[in-house]
């Protein structure tokens, strides 16, 4: 008789389980990505355990209390009170786990380097409580190559073996953070995994997660599809951003130009210029293309010339902000007093990494100015680790008795819940660097497009 194929009856008792939903899930990182993802996993019906460093945000969860605008308070109530979903700091209890999801952080150093040691100081916990017939998934975006060459020789370290002994894939988060068209459930999930048998689980594990997957060939080739995703986006940016400088210059409003091509049924696709980028994904995820790719001695001269155009964005908008002080005021910019409308990176979300806000606000206190910011979603900034030294300061009210405090209102996010009218009729200046006033029928001389 021949000895049992371990490997195999390891692939097929983890498959049974979560074909059943009593597989228990584990997901690392309790942020904008990970914990839509866990509720998502307990609303399909596994047992799920959300991990956190953060103390603080695993007593909130806990209690029933959301940080995530994607997961409101009614949607955590019922899947804690379903006994599906709970949050812990106790990483020993990830031994206990079937499927482990990885959704930390993957920042850039100062010299823009890709900065892994979330990912890395995460596989090495995992690897602490490895044991065999689990599934390890990274969601984290990241550079192609990571899943493979990074995290699986750090979980084999714990002398396990993938394919083998335990699982590997990786399936990149898509989420968009205010998105209320697009929730976890309904945005079509990239799997892939490491060999055949970790690619049938991670496919089996998604497909009862989400609404549609999109299996492809290796962990690799599904890293490059969400890098591929991210530099569309920031390429195309970088183009309107250029072309909003360009067309200025000749006195041509940039937005009624993307407006009215948009109106063509093919062939072009509208994208809005803005003061600067922001988000843990645009800003961010090219850099780990190019920085791969010096490995191959090869250039991206796209990536980095998108870079250089986004990063140049809020210096242009000072310029302008400066410019319209001196015209409209006779003001210099360090005698001013400025309102920033919007401290988040995008409209109507709490969201504030990389927001291109934090910039303007840092130059114009260099000139000298006096600074505040209104954001409805963002009552007091929290700390980040590019601008800690604006952590603690409160949103302030906006009223017409503050508008006319103030010396110029620029418009860095374009919320919703703003009343764009008081700002209007009270704000001595304005400028807008997102066209809401327009896009709102608010035209006068004293609103500046920037």
């Amino acid at each position: 008789m021949h000895a049992p194929d371990t490997s195999a009856a390891r692939s097929a008792s983890l498959a049974a389980a979560i074909a059943e939903r009593a597989a228990r899930v584990g997901v690392i990182g309790l942020g904008y990505v990970g914990l839509p993802l866990a509720a998502t996993a307990a609303q399909a019906g596994f047992p799920t355990v959300g991990f956190d460093v953060d103390a603080e945000k695993v007593a909130l969860l806990n209690a029933g209390t959301s940080y995530v605008d994607a997961v409101p308070a009614g949607r955590l109530a019922a899947v804690i009170g379903a006994a599906r979903f709970r949050a812990s700091a106790d990483f020993s209890e990830l031994a206990g786990c079937d499927v482990i999801v990885i959704c930390v952080p993957t920042p850039l150093t100062k010299q823009r380097d890709p900065d892994l040691s979330f990912v890395t100081n995460t596989a090495r916990t995992i690897a602490r409580h490895l044991r065999p017939a689990q599934l390890v998934v990274l969601e984290s975006t990241t550079f192609p190559g990571t899943t493979s060459d990074i995290v699986k020789p750090i979980l084999e370290e714990s002398g396990l073996k993938s394919g083998a002994d335990f699982f590997l894939g990786f399936s990149p988060e898509r989420e968009d953070p205010g998105n209320a068209r697009f929730p976890t459930a309904a945005i079509p999930k990239i799997v892939a995994g490491d060999g055949a048998a970790a690619q049938r689980l991670v496919e089996s594990f998604y497909e009862r997660v989400v609404r549609s997957i999109v299996p492809v060939s290796s962990p690799a080739l599904a890293e490059a599809v969400k890098i591929t995703e991210n530099v569309f986006r920031a390429v195309n940016i970088a183009l309107v951003n250029e072309l909003k400088v360009i067309y200025d210059a000749m006195g041509i409003d940039v937005w009624e130009v993307i407006d009215a091509a948009a109106t063509k049924p093919f062939g072009y696709m509208p994208f809005y210029p803005g003061p600067g980028l922001g988000g843990h994904c645009i800003p961010i995820d090219p850099f780990y293309l190019a920085w791969k790719s010096r490995e191959y001695e090869l250039p991206t001269r796209f990536i980095e010339l998108a870079g250089e155009i986004n990063r140049a964005m809020p210096r242009y908008v000072i310029n302008k902000l400066e410019a319209a002080l001196d015209a409209r005021l006779a003001l210099p910019l360090g005698k001013a007093r400025v309102l920033i409308l919007g401290i988040a990176y995008k409209k109507n979300v709490a969201d504030v990494r990389e927001s291109p806000s934090f910039k303007l606000m840092q130059l114009i206190e260099q000139r000298g100015a006096i600074v505040e910011f209104h954001d409805p979603h963002v009552p007091e900034i929290p700390p980040t680790r590019e601008h800690p030294e604006f952590a603690g300061r409160r949103s302030a009210p906006l009223g017409a008795q503050s508008l006319r405090s103030c010396d110029c209102v620029l418009v860095a996010t374009d919320h919703d819940a703003v009343d764009y009218t008081l700002v209007a009729q009270h704000a001595r200046l304005i400028v807008d660097t997102r066209n809401v006033f327009a896009r709102n029928g608010l035209k006068a001389d004293h609103i500046v497009k920037a």
